[in-house]
Order: C-alpha cells, then structure tokens, then sequence
C-alpha cells in the first residue's frame, strides 16, 4: 500500500509540474496568435478571440479570427462590386436578446451579438425581415408572413439607429440593408429609414447600374456620402418609395440546406441564373434552413471555402456578399478567412488579400507567413469583443481547467485516503 501512495504522489507532483510549466512557456497578455492555446480572450493577439470547436473534435481552447480585414484598408478607388464583404443573416435575431414584449420567445435564432458589434467587427451587410406589428415596423420571424409577439425581436428603428451610428463615427465605411420585405402599410419604410436618421447616407435607386455594369468606386461613394444600399423584396417599392428591389441589382443562390450542398449552387427562384449579367451583384447564402449555434463553427471551417469555389464556377465571378450564421464561430479563420480569400483572389489575385499590393499588377503579391492576417484595429473601426461569443469561448476554457482542477483535487484526495 506505501508504494502505491508513493507512486500516486508522484503522479500528482508531475501533473503539477507539467501544468506549472505549460503556464510558464504558453503565451498570454495579447501574445497568442492564431490557433495557439489560450486560457481567456485577453491572452489572444488583436483581431482574435479565446474559443474552441467540439464538433470539429477541437476541445483545447485557441485563438480563433473575430474580425474581417476590410479589403478597402489595403485595395482602394475600385468599383463596389469588385469586392467582398461578410453578411449576417438575419442580423436581429440575437440569442438572449431582451423579451421586450413579455413573452417567451419561441422561435430560431442566427447571431449571438448586437449588431453594432457584428459592424465593429467587419460585418459590411445586415439581413433583417421586417413586419408591420404593434402599430410599428418590427423585426420578427415570419409564420406565414406575419408577424407575431412570441416571434418578435424588436422594433426595426433601434436596430437602424445602431446602423446610423456606426456609420456616423465611421465616414468612410459603407453598410448594405437586404430587407425580407413583410411592410404593407403605404410609405412605412421610407418612414422608417427618414425618422432613423439614414436618409443622408441612402445610395439613390437612379445611381444603380441597370443592366450589370460597374458600380462607382467606394472612394467616389464615400466622397458622395452614398454609403448606404438599401434592397427590399418588394419590386413595387423602387417605384413607390425608390427602395431598389433586390433581384434588379442582385443574382443569389438558393439558401437553406439547398444552398450548402457541396459541389451544387442553385440559384434561388426570384434570381436570373448566377451566370446572367443583368445584374452587377451577387450574393451567396451560405447556412442551413435550422440554425444550430453548436455546429456553426464546424460549418464555418469545413466547406465554406468550397462552396464559394462552387458557387464561383457556377457564377463565373465571386460572390460580393457572404451571407452566415453565427458569424463569429470557426475552428481557427472561419467566415474571415474565406472574404479575405475572396478579396484577395478577385482583388490582386493573390490567395488572401493581405497579400495585395496597391498600385501592382494582378499577382503581383506580397510573401505572407500565413494565408490569414491578424487584423488590426485600424481596419474595421477598432472591433470588439462584447458579444455572447467572447463569453462563450471563455466559458469552454473555464470548464476544461475546472475539469483538470477537479481531477486533481480528487486525486489528491485519494492519495491522503490510502
């Protein structure tokens, strides 16, 4: 029995010494970079933060991309759809979001923070569905196209004020709205975006090309003050409130479990074909018809990349717009990763676009140490960390190391037992 205890201390002593050591040589303070271990958020560098993969079978916490690189940082005076940007789907429908009606909420949800926050952290395009509800314009899930209390999220004006914002204290960034379109009453819009305050960022319907040509470069758009695009699912309303109706400016696969089977890129019904060239535009839905917070950061880094390729081939160009789920999950660079890979490819045709090099020759690129650049602050309007995910990436991490305390002290235990 006293070499068994004998042997059960040194095996204490070494579990001891080997975490004591790892806690000495991990990095901490801002110095983990991508996929290193980490322990909380605030041991990873910029532009990332501390979380994990289960369905990947990643369980070690590591620092995993929570923000774009905003390709206009580093390629600038190009017509808007020549670039790429990161979309939220249905951007409102936040987990945890206020009952504000006093009552459950039953229904899907697709992000885990404000949207101020996804625009901090590089999301460039909102999906929002909007209701006539309460005698006001709610954003809500659809049951049959209405709107109901135990499907609402909350009134669309204070999600456009956190919108007016952003670009407010943001003057060169431009934000695009897609609108599922469920307002009925006469002007409700026009309204809606006039008492938001965003009426003097709004991209006139009579600027839009037509019939597939360029659109003017970001530069002149900003220089004009024209850095929002408004789209609705409602064709009468170009002529009646002079909201572009969506499927004019736009080709879009179809989304749901029709638009991520590999290989395949349908487009949806109210599209022309990918390959038309009516439209200048193009959107890619990239998630499941049933949201599922857990696999999100599984279908963010298993796939995405080749569906965009799929969708590319079938469009013969790349996707301007990324529509995702729970954009900020992955197994490393995620959603990031893969539009600054699009950016790069269809900016510099380099393979990211930290890579790019303004003024170059197409494939004129830069030697990159990884495929993905860490961002930095300065290129999405200083992003942040505040969201449901931070709390959820920490909190893995806080299990796995009460796992190995708890395992300790019961070993320990056990040892003064014997």
């Amino acid at each position: 029995m006293g070499q068994r205890r004998k042997c059960l201390v040194l095996l204490f002593l070494f579990i001891l010494q080997t975490l004591f050591s790892n806690s000495l040589s991990a990095c901490s303070n801002g110095t983990c970079q991508l996929a290193e271990s980490c322990s909380m958020t605030s041991d990873c560098g910029s532009g990332l933060y501390c979380g994990n993969c289960p369905p990947t079978g990643n369980t070690q916490p590591i620092c995993i991309r929570g923000q774009v690189v905003q390709p206009t940082s580093i390629m600038k005076e190009l017509p808007f759809n020549k670039y790429s940007w990161l979309v939220t789907h249905n951007s409102f429908s936040i987990v945890n979001a206020p009952l504000l009606l006093g009552v459950q909420r039953v229904t899907f949800y697709n992000q885990e923070d404000t949207v101020t926050n996804q625009l901090m952290n590089g999301v460039r395009g909102l999906m929002l569905d909007m209701y006539d509800f309460e005698n006001d314009i709610w954003l809500c899930h659809s049951l049959k196209g209405q709107c109901f209390n135990f499907t609402a999220f909350e009134p669309a004006i204070n999600t456009l004020k956190e919108v007016e914002a952003f670009l407010s204290k943001n003057p060169t960034e431009i934000v695009t709205i897609i609108i599922e379109d469920y307002v009925h009453n006469p002007k409700g819009l026009t309204k809606l975006f006039t008492a938001a305050g965003l009426q003097k960022y709004w991209f006139p319907v009579s600027k839009m090309p037509k019939n597939g040509e360029d659109w003017p470069t970001v530069t002149d758009m900003v220089a004009d003050n024209h850095r929002l695009l408004v789209f609705t699912s409602i064709a009468s309303k170009e002529a009646d409130e002079g909201i572009a109706y969506q499927w004019r400016y736009m080709v879009e696969n179809d989304s749901g479990d029709p638009g991520i089977v590999q290989g395949t890129c349908p487009h949806r019904p109210e599209s022309e074909p990918l390959d038309s060239r009516k439209a200048s535009l193009f959107f890619q839905n990239y998630f499941p018809t049933y949201p599922d917070q857990d696999e999100a950061c599984k279908e963010h880094s298993v796939g995405l990349y080749e569906m965009v390729d799929a969708c590319y081939k079938s469009a013969e160009r790349m996707p301007n717009f990324l529509g995702v789920n729970f954009y900020m999950r992955s197994n490393g660079g995620g959603a990031f990763d893969v539009v600054d890979r699009m950016n790069g490819q269809n900016l510099c045709g380099c393979s990211t676009i930290s890579a790019c090099q303004a003024g170059e020759p197409a494939g004129s690129c830069k030697n990159t140490t990884s495929s993905i650049r860490t961002p930095s602050a300065a290129d999405n309007g200083h992003g942040s960390f505040d969201g449901y995910v931070q709390v959820s990436g920490s909190s893995s991490t806080v299990h796995f190391m009460n796992i190995i305390i708890y395992n300790l002290v019961y070993l320990f235990m056990v040892v003064n037992l014997l």
